[in-house]
């Protein structure tokens, strides 16, 4: 195992380097950064020029990757075009801001989709199996944005008005509340009920659907009759031997659900005002602010290489009879 987690992070160093190449090209072909300053009517040609010179502009392409491929390395991911921030500072807030709302979204799916897969297929074509597949189909063909802006409205608006309330029992947008000083923990999370439950609901039915097709595979395999045959008890048989090994397909998902959270949100970002990279990319793309654009690239790779890397891993402590030379 040791020697196949080596092999996979030196295969890892390349696919980054190609990543980067492609990014770097890209990037810098569809964002221009001198187009601020092409607005303004009082700029020469010369101030043109003279900000190309600032920002390596009139190198060649080569001369232009390696120094910025040198200065990510180091830390040095410069600063931003519009606000003059330093990306590293902002990206680390947006990453941190993102890994909170996606993990919410996450941790909560995974339990109720689990625990509604599991049940689902251990009474298969019961009520309760017929109400969850339709839930999951319902959950499935709901767009994200739409039930976003329901949720806006109906707290927001109708619930805070039949209450009689002054302030909405969850918030509709932002992270915390105008004038909170601090972290306060019931303030955070009347913020963060929301969006974790737009992002929550689609994934609840993809878990609770891969878990019942899993699961149903598993219970009727030759093992568990023969653990049922030795006379184990049921809850065991389910538990020890049916869902470890119905987990193997959830842990594919869980591991590029969790990848893609350093991507961002940005539905759910953009429609709650929540600061994660989702929203942070966005901004970027709008203003053409590609010291911002390439490291949000680079994070977003390197955390779905990461994340693939963990799902293999996981699958040889599921299954012992999966093994890595």
């Amino acid at each position: 195992m040791l020697r196949y987690v080596i092999r996979r992070l030196i295969f890892s160093v390349p696919l980054l380097i190609i990543a980067s190449i492609l990014v770097f090209v890209v990037v810098r072909h569809v964002t221009d950064p001198t187009a601020s300053l092409r607005l303004n009517p009082r700029a020469t040609p010369q101030d043109i020029i003279r900000l190309k010179h600032q920002l390596g502009l009139d190198r060649s392409g080569y001369q232009q990757y390696t120094a910025w491929l040198s200065h990510f390395v180091r830390g040095d991911w410069g600063s931003s075009l519009i606000s003059s921030r330093p990306v590293f500072t902002d990206i680390k807030q947006a990453l941190g801001n993102s890994i909170i709302l996606g993990l919410a979204g996450v941790i909560i799916s995974l339990i109720i989709g689990v625990a509604i897969g599991t049940l689902s297929a251990l009474r298969q074509y019961s009520k309760f199996d017929n109400i969850a597949t339709g839930g999951a189909f319902l959950g499935l063909s709901m767009p994200n944005f739409w039930f976003a802006l329901l949720l806006q409205v109906f707290f927001g608006l109708y619930l805070t008005r039949w209450l009689n309330s002054g302030s909405p029992i969850f918030y509709t947008a932002g992270m915390t509340s105008p004038g909170t000083v601090g972290f306060d923990l019931v303030d955070r999370l009347r913020h963060l009920v929301l969006p974790a439950t737009v992002l929550a609901v689609q994934i609840i039915a993809i878990y609770s659907r891969l878990m019942r097709a899993s699961m149903l595979d598993v219970m009727h395999a030759d093992y568990i009759r023969t653990a049922r045959a030795k006379g184990l008890r049921e809850r065991r048989v389910v538990i020890n031997h049916g869902m470890r090994n119905a987990l193997i397909p959830i842990t594919t998902q869980l591991g590029l659900d969790l990848g893609s959270i350093a991507g961002g949100l940005i539905i759910t970002e953009s429609i709650f005002q929540w600061p994660g990279m989702g929203r942070f990319f966005i901004d970027a793309i709008n203003n053409g602010d590609y010291p911002q654009l390439l490291p949000w690239t680079m994070v977003v790779v390197f955390s779905v290489i990461v994340f693939n890397l963990l799902v293999d891993i996981a699958y040889a402590v599921l299954d012992p009879r999966i093994r890595y030379a």
